[in-house]
């Protein structure tokens, strides 16, 4: 989707009989699963039937034509389907491949099959999440799925830069777990500089006081206190500029070191006032803050709706669809106005008509032998 939204043209192949197993998950917008319009705008769906010779001719011959082939099954699978990356790429010299894996094409749990969970758990993830004492608890944004897919993109556009110069593809293994071990950061670093393992710390920071969730007298507000600067605003801004000064805690080692004192100081004077007070003080003595927004006022803020990141789709059997547009920008100006997302097999006449010239007549015989999906067609 993210390359649909950076100008590629799509092509999703599905099963002909349900499609991809996320169209099945509620809730629902007509036809149309919550999950599907979420991850599939701007694509166009092929129904089709791989375990047949004539499917996997007409996969070959798509894929003989594109830039980029793109798939998600275990290790081994489109190589048993006849759709490998030695095979599409001796007729395709140039074809970029990449998988997407729970765990990459080799190693000891490359068969094992793997969700976003799966990976979280594995990644280390799970284990800084929360409220300390807590048990583990996944993130709540789909990590392990996204940070495959990101990483995939990066892939994906490096070997088609690549390809100016050799004239040649390559195959690009992207694994969810490689994605968030490489998404652990200073994590990973705390471990390899202690030889401790990092521990949960809820909204707070292993490495950094003050930063995170202080209540207020109604709620809550984050603060991030980064740099010396923003700490000595913080404590003008608490009334309580004596503590910039307070050997306890400044240096800075000396915070991080007092911080079971500091951070009830700091939470009793903010239980004084109303979470509007202090953001509205926050911001008058540049300290970053934010109030803790839910999904729904993060989609609704004035910021969001200015800068466009919400934008509204007219399906023919689903209605008006809002979606979330792609965040990257070039001079300015975002992707192009997405396309609402197919029904199954929706756009299979237009593409085998549009790249494999096979005409109406064709398409209707390949239907009723099981070979294509159409839409309606599903059971």
């Amino acid at each position: 989707m993210v390359l649909a939204d950076l100008g590629a043209d799509v092509v999703k192949i599905e099963p002909i009989e349900s499609g991809d197993e996320t169209r099945n998950f509620p809730p629902f917008q007509g036809p149309l699963s919550h999950y599907y319009v979420a991850l599939n705008h701007s694509k166009k769906s092929l129904a089709l039937n791989l375990k047949s010779p004539r499917g996997l001719d007409i996969a070959k011959a798509l894929a003989a034509q594109s830039d980029v082939v793109l798939e998600n099954f275990r290790p081994g699978v489109m190589d048993r389907l006849g759709l490998g990356y030695e095979t599409l790429s001796a007729d395709n010299p140039s074809l970029v491949y990449c998988s997407i894996t729970g765990f990459g094409a080799d190693g000891p749990l490359a068969d094992k099959p793997a969700f976003d969970i799966v990976a979280q758990a594995l990644s280390g993830v799970m284990s800084v999440n929360g409220e300390p004492g807590a048990p583990p608890s996944k993130l709540g944004l789909p990590l392990g799925d996204m940070a495959g897919s990101i990483f995939a993109v990066f892939g994906i556009l490096a070997a088609l830069h690549g390809r100016q110069v050799s004239g040649r593809g390559q195959r690009v293994d992207i694994a969810m777990l490689d994605g968030l071990i490489a998404m652990l950061g200073y994590l990973a670093q705390i471990y390899f500089v202690t030889g401790a393992a990092p521990q949960p710390v809820g909204t707070r920071h292993p490495s950094i006081v003050p930063y995170g969730a202080f209540a207020t007298k109604d709620g809550h507000v984050i603060v991030a206190c980064l740099t010396e600067r923003f700490w000595k605003n913080f404590a003008a801004c608490l009334g309580m500029a004596e503590l910039a000064e307070d050997p306890r805690f400044s240096p800075y080692q000396q915070r991080l070191a007092n911080r079971a004192i500091l951070e009830p100081m700091i939470e009793t004077r903010m239980r004084e006032d109303s979470t509007a007070v202090w953001l509205e003080r926050l911001a008058q003595f540049d300290v970053p803050n934010a109030p803790i927004l839910n999904v729904a006022e993060a989609l609704q803020q004035a910021h969001v709706v200015a800068r466009g990141l919400v934008e509204t789709v007219t399906h023919p059997a689903a209605g008006i669809l809002r979606l979330v547009r792609g965040p990257i920008r070039f001079d300015g100006q975002g992707p192009a106005p997405a396309q609402p997302p197919s029904l199954l097999g929706e756009d299979t006449a237009t593409i085998l008509a549009a790249r494999l010239g096979y005409d109406e007549e064709t398409v209707e015989q390949l239907a009723v032998e099981g070979i294509v999906g159409l839409p309606g067609m599903a059971s």
